[in-house]
């Protein structure tokens, strides 16, 4: 038996309505709602919350890992469709997910053989992506129970927060974090993330949505901008080489908007690293400016995906690992560029590429990242 879900005490009215095989409860003019996901060894128990704005888009996002589960936004007919990957239960994320929705730390991304050096002295991390470390080793902040809480207001919050030890996974210093979803009233689903450090540290956090606008097939007629003349060219480990490399006369240039199966399979070596797009661009705008970054265009249903954020990189994704080994919400199976992701973020290998923007936080200093995916239609 399902368990029953329990309203916030600010929810006034509560409706039911049922999407796609879905019954949902939810407030009738935008709000939170609560209920068990399942227990946890870890005294904190993981929930499955749902938020609802003014507009009747709706974001399902547990506490474990932080993880968006749902997202369903209008087409351009005003029809909701679910269009993040995921699991129809907390087991699919335990067992097997390759960071489907989750927040991404203490370091997204890749770090080359699993070391760096801070003050100093040299740390060592797991290297759990063949001969480096990748999003924070075998428990990174995807896979930890945060304490959640759901906070009322005109556009519906949750906070969620977590207390990384010194040490933990090989990173010094005890991090506070707070992440801080908020679903706004047009139609983002706003991301703040807040850390401080009792050591010198170093952090690059972001989050790992796996995108379909269409909510089915393959992501290649899904027309991509992206802000940025230059890009990080990678080895074959995906570790970036240190040059800034210009996109122009590239399959890297997203500068117009390009379908991304146009240059996909591309006779480019950087292509053939990746198996698609798996780089890191350079943004057009300074690091801490809240601005437009990327736009993505489903064609078919006229969904359109603007992502902002603060920070200077964008990790931009192609589903190329996606090999149909996964079976996901409603028994579709994930094959082989079945979704993308557009991961805000700091460079990859940054602690060991003295030229990257810094990813240093110091005792005193408060890290801060927004990251904001709003949605919308074309007619």
């Amino acid at each position: 038996m399902r368990p029953q879900k329990k309203s916030l005490p600010f929810l006034a009215l509560v409706s039911t309505i049922l999407i796609g095989g879905w019954t949902m409860s939810y407030a009738a003019e935008g709000g939170i709602t609560r209920e068990p996901f399942v227990a946890s060894g870890s005294g904190i128990p993981i929930e499955l919350f749902t938020l609802k704005n003014a507009n009747g888009v709706i974001a399902k996002i547990t506490n474990y890992g932080g993880i968006v589960t749902e997202l369903w936004v209008p087409d351009r007919s005003g029809n909701l469709g679910d269009v993040v990957l995921g699991y129809d239960n907390l087991a699919g994320y335990i067992n097997q997910s390759p960071y489907f929705g989750c927040l991404v730390g203490r370091y997204g991304n890749r770090i080359a053989k699993g070391k760096f050096t801070l003050g100093g002295k040299e740390y060592s991390l797991l290297c759990n992506n063949g001969p480096n470390a990748l999003h924070g080793g075998a428990k990174g902040f995807d896979k930890v129970v945060w304490k959640a809480n759901p906070v009322s207001g005109a556009e519906p919050k949750l906070e969620l927060t977590y207390l990384s030890r010194d040490g933990e996974e090989g990173y010094p210093g005890n991090l506070s974090v707070k992440a801080v979803y908020t679903l706004t009233n047009d139609n983002g689903l706003r991301l703040d993330y807040e850390a401080t450090t009792d050591k010198e540290t170093i952090v690059n956090l972001t989050q790992h949505s796996y995108f379909n606008l269409a909510g089915k097939g393959d992501i290649l007629n899904h027309e991509v901008m992206i802000a940025a003349d230059r890009f990080t060219p990678v080895d074959a480990t995906l570790i970036p080489t240190g040059e800034l490399r210009p996109v122009k006369g590239t399959p890297f240039d997203f500068t117009t908007p390009h379908k991304i199966g146009e240059r996909i399979n591309a006779d480019d070596e950087q292509i053939k690293f990746g198996g698609g797009y798996d780089h890191n661009w350079v943004l057009n705008k300074p690091a801490g400016k809240l601005d437009v970054i990327a736009r993505v265009t489903e064609p078919t249903t006229g969904r359109v995906l603007e992502v902002l954020s603060t920070e200077p990189g964008l990790q931009f994704y192609t589903g190329n690992f996606l090999d149909g080994t996964i079976t996901g919400k409603g028994g579709w199976v994930y094959k082989h560029r079945s979704a993308f992701c557009m991961e805000p973020q700091h460079f990859p290998d940054s602690p060991n590429k003295p030229n990257f923007p810094s990813v240093v936080l110091k005792p005193g200093e408060t890290y801060r990242n927004t990251i904001i995916y709003r949605f919308s239609a074309a007619r």
